[in-house]
């Protein structure tokens, strides 16, 4: 598996900012890619073209929490985390909040499909509206939360930097708890984006 750390020359950890990540990627990106290689070898142009994909798969991969923590628990573990299991005792009311506001919009989406009368599509045009703005609601919410869980990633990635490197291991149920908060709110996010498009369209 290729490290995608040491690639973007990033020291292997839980944290990293994203705008200094950016700017390495960039200059990195500028110094490998394909275009500035004159060469007319295929063999050559094709490693170019590989090294600048797998550079910007790496950059791609380290910039997002949620796929930075999985790449880096598979590297420490040395196999990928299982995937996301129950959903924590704290976070049950939230999803259920999500998943009554996700039927709700599917419901009013399939009611606006069968509307052929043009005042009854006025009609639903507001009530449309008013879910969007319920939905956007709920993102602000997820926002909130999903800041709250990168300034607790932050505050773990302390421990981990100061840690000794045997010593990191106890934090990995701690790293892949927060791949699993990570992970459903990425989730979450994607499902209400979905709804808040359909519902604009």
């Amino acid at each position: 598996m290729t490290d995608y750390f040491v690639l973007l020359n990033e020291p292997r950890r839980p944290w990293l900012e994203p705008e200094a990540l950016k700017a390495k990627f960039l200059k990195l990106a500028a110094e490998t890619h394909p275009d500035k290689r004159r060469s007319t070898n295929e063999a050559e142009k094709n490693s170019a073209n590989r090294c600048y994909a797998e550079l910007n798969t790496a950059f791609q991969c380290l910039s997002e929490p949620k796929s930075r923590l999985r790449h880096l628990l598979e590297l420490e573990l040395g196999a990928r985390p299982e995937d996301v299991q129950q959903i924590p005792n704290t976070l049950a009311d939230l999803f259920a909040g999500v998943a009554t506001a996700c039927r709700n919009a599917d419901a009013f989406l399939a009611e606006k499909g069968k509307a052929t009368s043009p005042l009854l599509q006025v009609r639903l045009l507001e009530r449309g509206q008013d879910r969007v703005e319920k939905l956007n609601d709920l993102q602000k919410k997820l926002g909130g939360l999903y800041e709250k869980l990168v300034g607790e990633l932050k505050s773990l990635d302390g421990k981990w930097t100061t840690a000794e490197v045997a010593s990191r291991r106890e934090l990995l149920p701690e790293l892949e708890d927060f791949y699993r908060l990570f992970s459903y709110f990425s989730r979450w996010h994607s499902q209400i984006q979905e709804r808040i498009v359909q519902l604009t369209l």
